[in-house]
């Protein structure tokens, strides 16, 4: 179904509202640094040899929704991870846990709660932005803590540490996901344990990354008891949302996208076929949150930032993308996909294949699609099935399956 003019004009005007909002800087915010002057977010040199998910700085912090404060007991964790390569770096993330005793049986569920795309700045983290009263996604992580669960909520390599933020790159993200569920486990505050049932769960770049960490988790981190994984508006392919995107006012995404995938894969070579507007372009990307680049990319095309027609073909970028590609590897545990068929981002027979490629690999896959709704609204209206869904793996129902 083509996307209407009206919806993708509400889409950018609902993005420009949130970089509005993003930018503010309300009176609470003022007595929280920028990551950028914030010594906590700067790791040790070297970074001490550890084994992935070891807790290298933590600090209790208050999170706000707004100006009010969350009644939740909360840390900001700096831990050890993975990069793209296989080497150590240092990412951060914020656990939350419910003051409310947990009364479920068992052990208190953690739930590794995936943000959508923030942005490349170091500004956009979402462990920054929970101190500020400013993310957006918090809404979404409250139904996971309403339920008693506790959350960890990854930044990603590279989102307010010194390090580039590879934005879109499958394996590094999904081993700082993976590594923070290590880290809140280990944190002795938190009161979790190595025992602690796990969900993973994610919207957009959150699908991706959620994706990744269960694809990943059985041999990076075997050790963790994924119960579940519910994964919304992945991308399976980059280069086949360029294509999607291109042209349109979301294109913006595949510029950051693409410089996310540079950071963390040097050997692409990004500048060698970029032209002037393409460099200045890649330049400024990497300082900007999400609804920063929506508006100042919006309909534009890829050939006009490249000396060539089409980069995604040249086989450099074909390599990249490959090594990124969700779907070759056998996800830990049930899987619930859901996917807009009017997604302006992301093509649904993508997700389709997703889903049939886990079902292939014997993973059990309930996959839904929405025809009431587009990429953004479907992380809202989406959100209270994957809370169910959940739910009912924490609780050890059977997991339904539609492969």
């Amino acid at each position: 179904m083509l996307r209407s003019p009206r919806r993708s004009g509400l889409l950018a005007a609902l993005l420009t509202v949130l970089a509005v909002f993003a930018s503010a800087t309300p009176a609470n915010a003022l007595i929280v640094p920028a990551p950028s002057a914030d010594a906590f977010y700067r790791p040790p040199s070297p970074l001490p040899d550890v084994a992935p998910g070891t807790v290298l700085r933590s600090r209790p912090v208050t999170v706000k929704a707004l100006a009010v404060p969350v009644p939740t007991t909360a840390w900001q964790v700096l831990y050890r991870s993975t990069n793209t390569q296989g080497r150590a770096n240092a990412v951060v993330a914020t656990v939350l846990v419910p003051v409310t005793p947990w009364l479920g049986g068992g052990p208190r569920p953690v739930v590794a709660y995936n943000v959508g795309s923030h942005g490349l700045s170091a500004n956009c983290a979402p462990s920054y932005w929970l101190r500020q009263g400013i993310e957006y996604e918090f809404a979404l992580q409250s139904l996971a803590l309403a339920k008693g669960w506790a959350v960890v909520v990854s930044d990603y390599e590279g989102s307010a540490t010194p390090n580039a933020h590879t934005y879109t790159a499958g394996p590094a993200t999904g081993h700082a996901v993976l590594d923070g569920v290590r880290a809140a486990q280990r944190l002795s505050a938190t009161g979790l344990g190595q025992g602690n049932p796990v969900g993973l769960w994610g919207y957009s770049e959150g699908g991706l990354a959620s994706a990744w960490a269960a694809e990943l988790q059985p041999s990076y981190a075997p050790e963790l008891k994924v119960k579940g994984v519910a994964a919304g508006g992945v991308v399976p392919n980059i280069g086949n949302v360029g294509y999607k995107i291109d042209g349109g006012p979301l294109f913006g995404f595949f510029v950051a996208a693409a410089a996310g995938l540079g950071h963390a894969h040097p050997e692409m070579g990004l500048t060698e076929f970029l032209n002037d507007k393409g460099r200045k372009a890649f330049e400024q990307v990497k300082d900007m949150c999400q609804a920063q680049w929506t508006p100042l990319y919006g309909f534009h095309r890829i050939e006009e930032y490249t000396t060539v027609k089409d980069p995604i073909q040249l086989p450099r970028f074909q390599k990249v993308l490959a090594a990124n590609e969700l779907g070759k590897r056998t996800p830990a545990g049930p899987m619930y996909v859901y996917q807009s068929v009017n997604d302006e981002i992301i093509p649904i027979e993508d997700a389709r294949a997703l889903a049939r490629n886990y079902c292939a690999r014997g993973t059990s896959v309930k996959f839904t699609e929405s025809f009431v709704s587009e990429h953004v609204s479907l992380a809202v209206t989406g959100a209270p099935g994957a809370v169910a869904w959940l739910a009912d793996r924490f609780a050890g129902k059977p997991a339904p399956s539609t492969c």
